[in-house]
């Protein structure tokens, strides 16, 4: 019995240890709303490290690493060949439940933060993010140079829906920090989580999650609701609206 209640006394010790900081942040706005003139736009996250009696009095440096992850989908990337002056489709991969957005930022390069090892275990970097796809009948993730992977990631990279910046965390203090997160014009609707990891000398010190949600409105969003909630009556007005554009043609363009 005393054996165990030492043992929990030592693993409580040491937890306490390890959580010497613990991070405070927050984003800008909390919900986006998506309008049909909408052209993107850049939330801020903010934050501070707090330290407490057990922080190291040599640990004055630290290194940041932020993640965003947008709603996860199914796609698809074709590889297509020029055959008979015409291109095709020959071959494909199939991604599963995948982020629709994914941005990571960091105060410097993700090398120069912690080991290829922990990089790998964190997922830090595009090429250590996790992306699971279908690969002859079964699931599993290819190495970051697979032709698949990488023309998934450039695509997605090319629309803004995928970036990595090791620079665009800025200590503003040795405690306070702050980054932007550009959201582009065709930013997926959908709750978006925000993993925010601080490291010190190579090692994963501590780390939190934040989130912020995009939501579409006025009449774009008005139909799509409708049609997925009451998709009998959008079937009828959608028939309706067709029958009274037919009608009205035939008056305007009938000739006497």
């Amino acid at each position: 019995m005393m054996r165990t209640l030492l043992t929990v006394l030592l693993v409580l010790l040491l937890g306490s240890v390890a959580r010497a900081e613990r991070l405070i942040v927050s984003v800008s706005n909390h919900r986006v709303t998506v309008t049909p003139n909408y052209s993107g736009e850049e939330l801020v996250l903010f934050g501070s490290v707090e330290r407490d009696a057990t922080t190291p009095a040599d640990r004055i440096a630290y290194d940041l690493v932020v993640t965003v992850m947008g709603p996860r989908a199914d796609m698809v990337t074709r590889r297509k060949e020029r055959a008979f002056g015409i291109w095709i489709n020959t071959d494909y991969r199939q991604f599963l439940q995948v982020p629709t957005y994914l941005a990571l930022f960091a105060n410097r390069p993700f090398e120069a933060i912690t080991s290829p090892e922990i990089a790998r275990r964190q997922q830090i970097g595009l090429n250590n993010v996790l992306l699971t796809q279908r690969v002859s009948g079964d699931f599993a993730d290819v190495v970051p140079n697979d032709a698949f992977r990488s023309a998934f990631i450039r695509l997605r990279t090319q629309r803004g829906l995928y970036r990595e910046d090791p620079s665009a965390v800025t200590f503003l203090t040795p405690t306070l920090f702050r980054t932007g997160i550009p959201l582009p014009a065709e930013v997926p609707i959908g709750t978006y989580e925000v993993e925010i990891k601080l490291f010190a000398n190579g090692a994963l010190i501590t780390k939190t999650e934040t989130a912020f949600e995009i939501v579409k409105v006025g009449f774009e969003q008005f139909v799509a609701t409708t049609a997925r909630q009451n998709g009998f009556v959008y079937g009828l007005a959608t028939v309706a609206m067709a029958l009274m554009t037919g009608w009205m043609a035939s008056i305007v363009f009938r000739k006497d």
